[in-house]
Formats: C-alpha cells, sequence, structure tokens
C-alpha cells in the first residue's frame, strides 16, 4: 500500500517531520510530495493525502489519459516535473470547475482524485484523497471592501472545509478579535458576537450589529461572565501549549458546543502540542491553504 503526502508550499520540512514522528518512511520525494509505502498516518502539515496510490507504466499521453478515465472522472494534476507532458494528459481528461469559491458556501463533495508523472513514462495516482479541493488549494472570492485585515480568509476557509458556519442569531465568542477580520465575518452571517480583545476593533466592525467588544485579554477572561456560547474563535498570537490550556478551560466548562481556533507556531513546530490538540475527541487539526506557519484547530458538535 502507497501512501503520498502534498506538503502546502514552503512547507515541506513540518510535514517531513510529522510523517517521520508517525513512523511513516518517506521512500520517494517528488517536489513537494512525500511518497511512503504503509497506511496513511495522520498528518496535519498535509495540504492533500493521496490514498492507496498506483503506479504504473504509460507509453503516450492518450494512454495515460485512458488509464486515469478508467479509474474514475475527476483528476486534479500535480505537475513539479514534466509539466508540459502531464498538461497535455490533463487536456485529454473531463474538464473539472475550479471556480473560486464564493462565501458561504460548502466544500465539494465529489470524488477528486490526484496524479502526477514520476517519469515521461510512469504515473501515479490516488482515486481517493484527502481533500475536494486540486492539491488542497482552497481559492476564495475575497472582499477588497469590508474586512479590515485578511486573516478573513483562513476562517472562511475554515468554515467551508466544515460545511457549516454561524446561524443568525447563534452566539459567537471572538478571541483575540482586534481589528476584527473574524467578527466582521460572523456578524455579516447574522450571528452575535462577543469580541475580546484590549486592543479596539476597527470602527467599522464596532459599529456592526450584533458586534460586542469589551476591552480584556482573552487568557483573563472568565467564563462564567460570557455564559453559554454556540462558538469559540480565536485567531490569538500565543504559544499553542497556552492556546491549548485556554481551550481546555472553557471544554471543561461545557459551555461551548464548537470550537474554531488558529494553532500559531513560533519559532520551531510544536508537534507535541499539536498532536495534543489532535487527540481531543471530536477534533480535526489541519493546515488551510490560507495558514501560513499555523494550523487550525475545529471542534464541532453534530449539526
Amino acid at each position: 500500500m502507497t501512501t503520498a503526502y502534498l506538503a502546502a508550499d514552503g512547507l515541506d520540512a513540518q510535514l517531513r517531520e510529522e510523517l517521520v514522528r508517525r513512523d511513516a518512511v518517506i521512500a520517494v520525494e517528488h517536489g513537494r510530495l512525500l511518497i511512503t509505502e504503509g497506511p496513511a498516518v495522520h498528518a496535519a502539515w498535509a495540504a492533500n493525502i493521496w490514498h492507496d496510490c498506483i503506479e504504473w507504466p504509460v507509453a503516450s499521453i492518450g494512454t495515460a489519459a485512458k488509464s486515469l478515465r478508467d479509474l474514475q472522472r475527476n483528476w486534479a494534476m500535480y505537475a513539479p516535473l514534466h509539466h508540459r507532458r502531464a498538461a497535455l494528459i490533463q487536456e485529454r481528461l473531463p474538464h473539472v470547475s475550479a471556480k473560486p469559491v464564493i462565501f458561504p458556501a460548502a466544500a465539494p463533495t465529489a470524488p477528486l482524485g490526484a496524479w502526477t508523472l514520476l517519469a515521461p513514462d510512469r504515473l501515479l495516482a490516488a482515486a481517493r484523497c484527502s481533500s475536494p479541493f486540486a492539491n488542497g488549494e482552497v481559492e476564495l472570492v475575497e472582499d477588497k471592501v469590508g474586512p479590515p485585515s485578511r486573516a478573513y480568509l483562513k476562517l472562511w476557509e475554515a468554515l467551508v472545509r466544515l460545511r457549516r458556519w454561524p446561524q443568525p442569531g447563534e452566539r459567537c465568542l471572538d478571541l483575540g478579535a482586534s481589528p476584527g477580520g473574524w467578527t466582521w465575518v460572523l456578524a455579516k452571517l447574522g450571528a452575535g458576537v462577543v469580541a475580546i480583545d484590549k486592543a479596539p476593533l476597527d470602527p467599522r466592525v464596532a459599529a456592526m450589529p450584533g458586534v460586542e467588544w469589551r476591552g480584556e485579554s482573552a487568557f483573563a477572561l472568565e467564563p462564567a461572565s460570557i455564559g453559554p456560547v454556540d462558538w469559540l474563535f480565536s485567531d490569538v498570537i500565543c504559544y499553542p501549549a497556552r492556546l491549548l490550556r485556554l481551550v481546555e478551560r472553557w471544554r471543561a466548562t461545557g459551555q461551548v458546543k464548537n470550537f474554531v481556533c488558529t494553532i500559531k507556531f513560533q519559532g520551531e513546530t510544536d508537534h507535541e502540542t499539536a498532536e495534543a490538540f489532535a487527540a481531543l475527541p471530536g477534533a480535526e487539526v489541519l493546515h488551510l491553504h490560507n495558514n501560513k506557519h499555523e494550523l487550525t484547530f475545529m471542534l464541532v458538535t453534530a449539526a
């Protein structure tokens, strides 16, 4: 059994370190694609995981395209080498719509396979992948007027991947909110937002209906002073271990239904704490296309 892990651009080292920690032996490195022998392991730093890969010789562009079509309809190409030949093969495959996502929208559900040319006459493909997006890259139609910062793109992407987002009337807590990019997203959805940050919100965000700003520290905030919330969001800058303690504190109250938090790394990657987040029951930890040297922790209750 062969499994391949595609690293996000510039984050090969983080993925490689994570796979080594999980005793996955990397047999081949093909650009950002790390190919291993054995079943898939959890890999938060993988933009896409290729399951049950098949490798076979291809004598021509036509036979390569036919072989892929015989497996399934929808394919995404990854071509760090032999790009021109790979592009000619992709042209012979059914078109897959790759229009940018207009938020709010759920991630696609149709299967999307991935393939690459290891050599001009050697193809590696996986009909089943972890991401419904080509190479794990979520392109969004941006709002360049409303939000006060580009941080909103991370939250949009997280909610697209969850296929869920706050509904009108739900109550949200946004920790480390200033200048208000995430609060802007939540208020636009019609949710009520308690925004916590010692720094003030952008005045345009502060004036949005349903927004309440409290000039306090996210870490000193007493859960009892907030009460039950449907969603807890955090894009606060802190060490991962401190964020984990904060999340565990709020989980212990039983007052939060859903969590979406950015785990930010300063200096070396704290894989141990990332694994502790992933070990929480029902949790998902992943690298978003709009993340940098950071991961996103998501824990949601059943809809």
